[in-house]
């Protein structure tokens, strides 16, 4: 029997308190949990906070109090279009103070200083006093730059002003589009080289448009991964999420391909020979061997001359990425010079003279790399130009993971503004009752606030610029996040706040100007608040019908869903809806070991989850009184259409009717997550030419759209 954890002191749990960080939380059966006393220091030692005892923590207290008075001006204000704000600027008790602001467009308005009084306050020694200065309610919105003086210092910050809410276009409100959910990498055409690309991603969204009237396809994370094997499979852990991963590039589309020598362009046709024929294979997707192909063919590709206006617009690429990008793309070339084998300490900091050196010495694998993104990026817009073309209202709906690899890329460039020590998780739950580690770093809140948080802003920005929508995997970690120190369990975590006003505001802001409907995943252990404050800015939330229950555990009537959502049937974290309302997800959850308490139990808890789904769909006249399996997931889909949810995703596996999880969480070797191809019920590969033939997903989707009516 597990002992109880240590209570917090008083003085810990005040410091904690001050810094965001929770020592106790409710669990997913309502529960107060205490987080140990380890977790909590850890925590706050990443936080750069000193908490080894109560001497250390009352001293941190007064020393976390002073941090704003030590500013001359905050790194970054926030605020909402409208409501205007103050400032505050930190000066010299008694000496002058002024500040300005200039526009995004260039304009520069000189701010008022108000008549209020604020006691001034001892730091390091001295006095120091506050002015404060207001912010009109008629700012435009956008980034703009705040510049505030005193004798003898100048400080700079940003003023961000954001969206009281983003309003999801009327044609969405008028006709409640529904989609295909797919993971891209699966859906693989007679053209893959063994894994699904941008390519398979437009004819997917045309075909998926002009044959059934799907308005998007919501596919996985198409984040970066790996310059070189092993790739990590996991869609949800890539190296960076500011670029994209070049394996999703279709070779034959790249301009340049129509220029290359003759027998380069036998080389290529050689080497796309084995992955093509990977693609009638159900097997596991060897994304290795697909890339090492891909990889070959694209060095050359990057060897052919481009026009003078295809240099051009990759040079514009270049500019506009500035030095993100040519840190990622260093990033890629001295990984692939190492190749799993330690770096020099010296590479350490994206910013130290050695990388430099390095850079100019190699200048032309970092230049390859580079231009991937350029070919990815334009593959992707060409990918959602196709979708908008053949009628989709909204089309590629992509997904923005929560982290990043902890040896990747934006974990070495953004090195500054992570949490050492700490990886990102869940806490025990009724599907993973041991906890969950993604064993990502997360954002630092003390860091990111004092980069203004222009980091997150990059990523944000990446995210929505070839998209109709955006889904944010666990959204509620704008709000809050389940840090997991090393070396301790998944389930020994503490809950980090983080300014969540600020984050959505600045999401909210880049999602408008790009045109992009935001869906917060917002599953899971959380606050009731945190729907309704997402759907106050505008932001659609998540509801999985598997999961809608009543208080009596009978499915949830439709009727009574969130409007303002994205509803589905199921999610790539569980199995294709047939197979769990089967119960075979608990067989398998018991034969990994990710069970607690008696197997028995889950398995008659699942029975008895399918029987009331039966008795209710039959209930509502969505089941026939002789169903067979096929019948009993189009009920569940007909329960699902008849909810008031601005959008409906279909999952594609239960259209052709996979029986295969993409996805076990908690699971790493266990189980060959995000590793499975497209396949039907008798495990037969589909591909993309042959998906919208197929008499299942007509059967399923013809029941969608009569109950959408």
């Amino acid at each position: 029997m597990n002992e109880a954890p240590e209570t917090p002191s008083p003085a810990l749990a005040e410091l904690a308190r001050a810094c965001g960080v929770s020592v106790e939380y409710t669990a997913w059966n309502g529960e107060r949990v205490s987080s140990s006393v380890s977790a909590v220091r850890a925590v706050l030692a990443s936080l750069g906070i000193d908490a080894h005892d109560d001497d250390a923590c009352r001293s941190s207290l007064e020393d976390v109090a002073d941090l704003e008075w030590r500013r001359l001006v905050p790194p970054i204000t926030v605020t909402v279009e409208g409501a205007g704000g103050e400032v505050p600027v930190h000066v010299a008790h008694g000496a002058p103070a002024a500040a300005s602001l200039t526009l995004e467009h260039g304009e520069v308005k000189t701010l008022e200083q108000l008549d209020v009084y604020v006691a001034p306050r001892t730091v390091d020694g001295r006095d120091v006093g506050r002015a404060t200065f207001r912010l009109p309610a008629d700012l435009p919105l956008g980034w703009h730059l705040i510049e505030a003086a005193t004798t003898g210092r100048r400080g700079r910050g940003w003023v961000v002003v954001t969206p009281a809410r983003i309003d999801v276009p009327d044609v969405v409100r008028r006709e409640r589009p529904w989609g295909l959910a797919a993971q891209l990498y699966s859906v693989r055409s007679e053209r893959s080289w063994g894994i699904g690309d941008f390519g398979d991603l437009a004819d997917l969204c045309s075909l998926a448009a002009i044959r059934e009237g799907a308005d998007f396809l919501l596919v996985n994370p198409l984040h970066a991964a790996e310059p070189v094997p092993p790739l990590e499979p996991s869609p949800y852990l890539p190296t960076s999420r500011r670029f994209l991963n070049p394996l999703y590039i279709r070779i034959e589309d790249i301009p340049e391909v129509a220029y290359v020598p003759s027998q380069h362009r036998a080389v290529i046709e050689w080497e796309s020979e084995k992955p093509r024929r990977a693609n009638h294979d159900a097997d596991l997707l060897d994304r290795d061997a697909s890339w090492r192909a891909k990889s070959a063919a694209l060095e050359k590709i990057f060897e052919v001359p481009r026009s003078a206006a295809r240099q051009a617009l990759f040079e514009a690429y270049c500019l506009r990425e500035g030095d993100a990008l040519e840190e990622f793309a260093t990033w890629c070339a001295i990984s692939e010079a190492h190749r799993g084998l330690p770096w020099p300490a010296e590479f350490a900091s994206p910013r130290s003279h050695a990388v430099d050196a390095w850079r100019d010495e190699h200048g032309d694998r970092v230049l390859f790399y580079a231009w991937l993104q350029w070919i990815a990026d334009e593959q992707l817009g060409r990918a959602q130009a196709a979708a908008r073309s053949a009628g989709m209202n909204i089309g590629v709906m992509t997904d923005l993971a929560v982290g990043v690899h902890p040896f990747g890329a934006d974990a070495w460039a953004l090195g500054r503004v992570l949490a050492p020590g700490m990886q990102v998780g869940a806490p025990p739950d009724m599907y993973n009752q041991h906890g969950q580690n993604w064993s990502q770093p997360p954002w630092q809140p003390r860091a990111l606030e004092a980069a203004a948080y222009l980091p997150f802003r990059d990523v944000v920005r990446s995210a929505v610029r070839h998209c109709g929508a955006l889904r944010v995997d666990h959204i509620l970690g704008l709000f809050r996040q389940w840090w997991i120190p090393a070396g301790h369990r998944a389930d020994d975590g503490v809950y980090v706040n983080f300014d969540h006003e600020a984050l959505i505001g600045i999401l909210a802001l880049e999602a408008q100007r790009a045109g992009t409907i935001v869906i917060g995943e917002d599953l899971g252990t959380l606050e009731p608040w945190v729907s309704d404050y997402l759907n106050q800015r505008g932001l659609l939330g998540t509801v999985v019908a598997l999961f809608e229950k009543d208080h009596d555990g009978r499915p949830q009537a439709p009727e009574n869903y969130r409007a303002d959502a994205l509803v589905s049937v199921t999610v790539h974290d569980l199995p294709p809806t047939a197979p769990f309302l089967a119960g075979e997800h608990v067989h398998q959850r018991e034969q990994m070991g990710l069970l607690v308490g008696e197997p028995q139990d889950a398995h008659d808890a699942a029975i008895a989850d399918r029987d009331a789904m039966v008795a209710y769909l039959r209930e509502r006249g969505w089941l026939i009184e002789d169903w067979e399996e096929d019948d009993l997931v189009a009920g569940v889909h007909r329960l699902a259409m008849n909810s008031p949810a601005l959008l409906t995703a279909v999952s594609l596996t239960d259209a052709v009717g996979d029986r295969r999880s993409q996805n076990h969480p908690g699971t790493h070797n266990e189980y060959p997550n995000w590793r499975i191809p497209l396949t039907d019920k008798a495990g037969a590969v589909v591909l993309l030419d042959d998906v919208f033939d197929n008499e299942r997903l007509h059967r399923l989707l013809e029941a969608v759209r009569t109950a959408r009516g």
